[in-house]
């Protein structure tokens, strides 16, 4: 890829992660501060991204385009960047279902979009061999070059718009999804009376249990966007013959924590909060 500028939506923990791979390979990474919180803003400037300040304005300056946001407001932001007469290469890296993304896709490509597929799998990276941002889609191998430095991984999986996505989609619904069925099992066990049991259960020699609160402390300032992500797995699921339901109840289990964003709450006003729901 020939762009010297690339733009990033939007900054968050992942997004900045994604932009700073981007940005270590060479490439000067702009943003829109419109809008913004102050954290974001904070992340950006510490980054060291150009504030492009409106959407409007990256899409006039930026040949390429990366989408990094919320699941629920991927295709609406696709759209405000196909309002603003963007036609160059644009990789949507968000968690939505395959269908969802070709639909996006189609959209984009019927304008002169160059489309790209992307799934995230890992955390924010600090080291590479940590993160993997896979891709497919026939511009796929045009933007990889942008991710070589690392801390983030690449690899191109196909040409094939939503093969990247489907990928993604399979490993969360394992990954978050054995930790809403985690959440939904100490819900279950604090509300018959028989949690102090369960944990000292878990805690026996040879049990699996040890860390699994850790994992619900980690996961709740998260539910907000995993709720939806939720329902983008369990429509996957139903296209592929699979039962939804598990993971429609694990958008539930989710969503009774959506007030938990970015916070540090502890087990009991988790269980609290599964309590009154």
């Amino acid at each position: 890829m020939s762009a010297q500028r690339i733009g990033i939506l939007h900054p968050g923990e992942m997004g900045s992660a994604v932009a700073a791979t981007v940005r270590n390979s060479g490439y000067e990474v702009g943003w829109v501060s419109e809008g913004r919180s102050h954290r974001t803003r904070a992340r950006a400037e510490s980054a060291g991204f150009t504030d492009a300040g409106t959407l409007a304005h990256l899409c006039e300056t930026c040949p390429a385009i990366l989408s990094v946001c919320p699941p629920e407001f991927a295709a609406d932001l696709a759209d405000q960047v196909l309002a603003h007469g963007f036609r160059g290469t644009y990789l949507d890296a968000n968690a939505i279902s395959p269908a969802h993304k070709q639909e996006i896709a189609a959209r984009m490509q019927a304008s002169g979009v160059r489309f790209v597929d992307g799934g995230v799998i890992g955390l924010p990276p600090r080291e590479k061999g940590q993160t993997w941002l896979y891709l497919s889609g026939e511009h796929a191998d045009s933007i990889a070059c942008c991710f070589q430095a690392g801390p983030m991984e690449v690899e191109v999986i196909g040409t094939e718009i939503g093969k990247a996505s489907a990928l993604k989609t399979c490993y969360a619904a394992q990954n978050k999804g054995s930790i809403a069925l985690l959440i939904a099992v100490m819900g279950a066990a604090d509300r018959l009376g028989v949690l102090e049991e369960l944990r000292r259960e878990w805690a026996r020699p040879g049990r699996v249990g040890g860390h699994n609160e850790a994992h619900i402390l980690r996961a709740a300032p998260k539910a907000w966007r995993w709720s939806p992500e939720m329902h983008e797995i369990a429509a996957t699921f139903e296209s592929a013959g699979m039962p939804p339901e598990f993971h429609q109840a694990a958008a539930e289990i989710y969503e009774r924590l959506r007030e938990f964003k970015d916070a540090k709450p502890s087990i009991e006003e988790v269980l609290k909060k599964l309590r009154v729901s």
